[in-house]
């Protein structure tokens, strides 16, 4: 910035501008001709540093990535996260420019960066991949707000039907993506799993527009994928031994959580379709224990028998008895 504002700044300006020693200052004129190929260059005559003669006249920016080592290791490690969440490489591939400058700025090769990266494994179980034709489709109408047209499959009622959308903004959770939308049929914000989208086509109309704030509202009150404004509170407890690692999780953004005097912990939570919430609170079979709304006991209670009627033992069965895996 010196150098651009004055046109050519000695070396004694530098260290009095930048208050450093002058092997840093050194090492970073080095840094940004090396590495982020600044076009730097020493002239006797003006004992000063300038941009060189090729530059003259034209508008030259260094790099916008300002990162410290640290940060571009995290940097790899973001982008090993990204190809884990993409199985078919849609975002990989087009941070993949990003991802060689990284590697120019650290001075790493091809080997080190995958030797890096294998460093960092990401389990994901149950992922529903996402055509990447799709997802691009949908970015592009994010981008240029313009609406969509597409064939999709609701599973809820098995049926396929067409739609007009106005995507508001992509979803990333437990897995698959999800895009919440304006749907012109329904005049409505609604929620569409783009794993569940047959085939669609960019149109030309442009999208509506809905404040942001209104999608959070309408789309973030509930709980998990399970989008909903209006929301009642679900009261759990939990049992000593799930209680040590459910204290420490985020259910939901809003819940609130307490210990009890006997060693349990107590969450409450918002939730607008109990769907999802019992799923959750299934897996924790007799470490939790459901306190209220009555009709959430009900739930859980009827998914309970239901699941239990299916392990009726045989009279040459052994006597079944509850055990919790060991979690990590």
């Amino acid at each position: 910035m010196l150098i651009k504002a004055r046109g050519h700044v000695s070396f004694r300006e530098l260290l009095d501008e930048l208050e450093v020693s002058p092997a840093t200052l050194k090492r970073d004129l080095e840094y940004l001709r090396d590495q982020l190929d600044a076009p730097i260059e020493y002239d006797r005559f003006l004992n000063g540093y300038k941009f060189g003669a090729e530059f003259r006249g034209r508008k030259h920016e260094l790099p916008g990535l300002w990162f410290s080592e640290r940060e571009l290791y995290s940097l790899l490690m973001t982008h090993q996260l990204l190809s884990e969440l993409d199985g078919q490489g849609t975002l990989s591939r087009h941070l993949q420019p990003l991802l060689e400058r990284v590697h120019q700025m650290l001075g790493t090769t091809d080997a080190e960066a995958k030797a890096i990266v294998k460093r960092v494994k990401i389990i994901s179980p149950a992922r529903r991949p996402v055509p990447s034709k799709f997802f691009e489709l949908i970015g592009e109408a994010l981008v240029k707000r313009r609406r969509v047209a597409m064939r999709y499959f609701s599973r809820g009622r098995g049926e396929v039907g067409q739609r007009e959308v106005s995507p508001q903004r992509l979803v990333h959770y437990r897995n698959t993506w999800y895009m919440d939308a304006w749907c012109h049929r329904s005049e409505g914000l609604r929620r569409f799993a783009l794993d569940a989208i047959e085939d669609a086509s960019l149109l030309e109309s442009r999208a509506k527009d809905v404040p942001l704030k209104q999608v959070e509202a309408e789309m973030d009150g509930g709980y998990g994928i399970y989008a909903g404004a209006k929301t009642q509170w679900a009261k759990l407890v939990f049992e000593p031994q799930a209680a040590q690692w459910v204290s420490r999780e985020e259910w939901h953004p809003r819940q609130r959580g307490r210990w009890l005097d006997d060693g349990r912990y107590e969450i409450q939570v918002p939730y607008a379709d109990a769907t999802e919430l019992a799923m959750d609170i299934l897996r924790h079979g007799d470490q939790v224990r459901v306190v209220e709304p009555e009709t959430l006991v009900d739930q859980v209670r009827a998914a309970l028998a239901s699941a239990s009627a299916r392990y009726v033992p045989s009279t040459n069965s052994p006597p079944l008895r509850s055990s919790i895996s060991a979690r990590h």
